[in-house]
């Protein structure tokens, strides 16, 4: 792939994860409709993987948090500090009210943020590793057993236990 294409992959995934689709197909939404969000854990919980495509979202427990931790939160790390930066130097508020001007925002922003940023990793995870599926001839996820040079009889078959023999007396 040469870095033209890888690009614009990159920048293909990035946008549909911007608009809350499928990295894979971009067609189908990553979470359930808003109309159909009755609790946080709804608004926070991705489907299980793409109706149309049949891309899988989590792909183990814990998945999601790399995307907590790492983007969401990260980037309202640094809108926290942008606020607070351009507050201090713009005005002169006490301090309970500018903890206020820039605690709040950074509230909201990572409640918000949050669908996008597991979007983004999905986006990002299936860009540096892409889990398509597997046609299943070569044993799975286990590696092709290494053959000895000069083996023409491929891989080696495995030793037949002996039975001990027993005499009679």
């Amino acid at each position: 792939m040469d870095e033209t294409s890888g690009s614009k992959k990159a920048l293909r995934y990035l946008g549909r994860a911007m608009i809350l689709r499928c990295p894979v197909c971009g067609k189908s939404p990553v979470f359930p409709p808003l109309l159909k969000t009755r609790s946080l854990r709804d608004w926070f919980t991705p489907l299980d993987g793409c109706p149309r495509c049949g891309y899988p979202y989590e792909r183990e427990p814990g998945y999601f948090l790399a995307s907590t931790w790492v983007i969401n939160y990260g980037a309202g790390s640094l809108l926290g500090i942008v606020i607070y930066v351009v507050l201090e130097f713009t005005t002169h508020l006490p301090v309970a009210q500018l903890l206020t001007a820039v605690i709040v925002p950074i509230i909201l922003f990572n409640l918000l943020f949050a669908r996008h940023s597991k979007v983004l990793f999905i986006a990002l995870d299936h860009f540096y590793d892409p889990h398509e599926k597997d046609p299943g001839d070569d044993g799975g996820n286990l590696p092709k057993p290494v053959t000895p040079p000069g083996d023409s009889d491929g891989p080696a078959k495995p030793i037949k236990k002996q039975e001990p023999e027993f005499t009679h007396h």
